[in-house]
């Protein structure tokens, strides 16, 4: 689908001679626009889920979240975890949001920071092999890519279910009497992850990164147009 998008972002481009983006910039701007619409879906299975729960009979809602939920399962991925020197749980490079942790076979409950310190300071409540618990070591600045899994007995034998990024896309070429042409074989070609149905979407977005990089502000209040319309067509 990759080539189809370029060809019609080019198309698009070329008609009124409203400029030119090289390969490295459209696989940029295709990067961009895929995190878009993959953001879009993670917003959107969330407003449908909390949806379906509101009108538990409607099955329209239900429809809509069994609809998303369908859409992002491809995206969902399994990782065992390795602790770092700090005895932290390093999470895979390319997670989106966190599922579930297990330890074993038992499922690893997740704890705010907040209530970390009474949880661990309760006999009762205190966390054990058979009834793990675990916190983000931080937020930001690469925090949140690590957890803490408790007690700390735990060493090995843990594993995350999450939402994995999409693989970033790359439109690759050979150059032909000076022209970049597709190269469906090269080795590091990526096509989108996205199904067939987001294409004018995908088309639209990239149009308006690139309006903004050429400074062309007639693509770009045609496509956000354009973008608000499919928008507005989804809700």
């Amino acid at each position: 689908m990759i080539n189809e998008v370029r060809e019609t972002v080019m198309a698009i481009l070329s008609k009124d001679s409203n400029g030119y983006i090289t390969p490295h910039e459209f696989n940029l701007f295709a990067k961009q626009a895929q995190l878009d619409i993959f953001e879009d879906y993670m917003t959107r299975h969330q407003r449908d889920t909390v949806m379906s729960i509101q009108r538990a009979n409607n099955s329209g809602a239900s429809d809509k979240k069994r609809i998303s939920a369908e859409l992002l399962d491809k995206f969902s991925a399994d990782e065992a975890l390795t602790q770092d020197s700090l005895n932290m749980f390093l999470l895979p490079s390319d997670y989106f949001t966190l599922n579930e942790i297990y330890y074993n076979s038992e499922q690893v409950e997740y704890v705010p920071k907040q209530k970390l310190l009474p949880l661990l300071g309760s006999k009762l409540t205190a966390p054990t092999e058979k009834y793990p618990a675990y916190t983000f070591y931080g937020q930001g600045s690469g925090g949140d890519d690590r957890i803490i899994v408790y007690p700390d007995t735990i060493q090995a034998n843990v594993s995350a279910i999450y939402t994995r990024y999409p693989v970033d896309p790359k439109w690759t070429y050979i150059v032909a009497g000076g022209n970049p042409l597709f190269n469906l074989s090269a080795s590091d070609y990526q096509d989108f992850e996205l199904p067939l149905q987001d294409f004018n979407d995908l088309v639209i977005k990239i149009c308006m990164y690139a309006g903004v990089n050429i400074r062309e502000a007639e693509v770009v209040q045609v496509m956000q147009a354009l973008d608000a319309g499919n928008k507005s067509q989804g809700e």
